[in-house]
């Protein structure tokens, strides 16, 4: 099996960093990207950054020009660097990991624990 880790939530000021890491275990063939989803208390999940194999990078909107996502492939892991952070960015965020296959005829989907981003005023 696969197990997704993540670290790094916790409570910040309005203008503050945080820092999120993910890092995957287990079973790994290959790693076709990696990235976090996160969800408020009655709103819509949506994804808020995501990096492929080949690093290319996918933003929401609303944190276009302050997240920005890497990764070190050597230690099977991505972070997502938070700056300039509002109070609507306040969820819980879930990594997930799209593995390929030993076949390559597919992927899976997998997903970490949450962690929680508080952002105060």
């Amino acid at each position: 099996q696969v197990q997704l880790v993540e670290s790094g939530g916790g409570l910040v000021q309005a203008g503050g960093s945080l820092r999120l890491s993910c890092t995957a275990s287990g079973s790994i063939f290959s790693i076709n990207a990696m990235g976090w989803y996160r969800q408020a208390p009655g709103k819509q999940r949506e994804l808020v950054a995501g990096i492929t194999s080949g690093g290319s990078t996918n933003y929401a909107g609303s944190v276009k020009g302050r997240f920005t996502i890497y990764r070190d492939n050597a230690k099977n892991t991505v972070y997502l660097q938070m700056n300039s952070l509002k109070l609507e960015d306040t969820a819980v965020y879930y990594c997930y990991v799209d593995l390929g296959t030993f076949l390559g005829d597919g992927t899976s989907r997998y997903w970490g624990q949450g962690t929680q981003v508080t952002v105060s005023s």
